[in-house]
């Protein structure tokens, strides 16, 4: 809900760490250490550091939104540098919440988590393959209705839903901030990326109908 205005602010705080020798570093290699700070997260939830494990989701957050701002200034940007910062992406987003889970190790975590995880796989499947759409009538279009490769600072063309990167970043916080309340917010966040599936849908009948225009994919 919020990525499409933060992406913006995020570019214009990360430019001044971009002007030490990060500069230098092949922005492969960001993506590929916020990964293991990820896994990190990870394992500290399983262990109960939630003080660390915070710590290292934040981490892992900021070198995330890090990478492909260093790989525009470089000139780097690379379909498989967004498909991989993608893939490990949702491998750390399955990661934490399962070991948050693991560490209070209750039935009814388990099973919140469940429902959770089902969900971030159905909201996933409607917007990447709205997304494919979203690339393959663009590239069918007329030149003026193309978009700029700086009108989303993203691989991929992204609908907005309720429930983004930004949106995430905050639930998982809360995970390590609330322990206690875990369950509760499993079950809220499932809620809420059901409806940004839903969202999207009701987007996609109401737009995918239209030939080969291609419209502006506000929520």
């Amino acid at each position: 809900m919020l990525d499409k205005v933060l992406r913006q602010w995020k570019e214009r705080l990360l430019a001044p760490l971009l002007e030490t020798p990060l500069q230098q570093v092949h922005p492969l290699a960001i993506t590929l250490a916020g990964f293991t700070v990820g896994l990190g997260s990870g394992t500290a939830a399983a262990l109960g550091a939630y003080g660390w494990g915070l710590g290292l989701w934040l981490l892992n957050r900021l070198m995330d939104g890090l990478d492909g701002t260093l790989a525009r200034l470089q000139r780097r940007q690379s379909d498989l540098g967004g498909y991989l910062d993608m893939l490990l992406d949702v491998v750390v987003y399955a990661v934490v919440p399962l070991g948050l889970a693991f560490h209070q190790g209750s039935l009814l975590g388990y099973a919140f988590l469940a429902l959770m995880l089902a969900s971030f796989y159905i909201n996933l499947c409607s917007w990447m393959y709205l997304a494919g759409l979203l690339e393959k009538r663009q590239k069918a279009s007329h030149d003026g209705l193309r978009r700029s490769a700086d009108d989303e600072l993203t691989s991929l063309r992204m609908p907005a839903a309720l429930i983004e990167g930004s949106e995430t970043i905050l639930f998982y916080g809360l995970f390590f901030l609330l322990p206690e309340h875990m369950v509760a917010l499993f079950g809220l966040m499932a809620i809420l990326v059901l409806l940004s599936a839903l969202q999207r849908l009701i987007w996609a009948v109401g737009y995918l109908s239209e030939g080969d225009e291609v419209p502006t994919p506000n929520p």
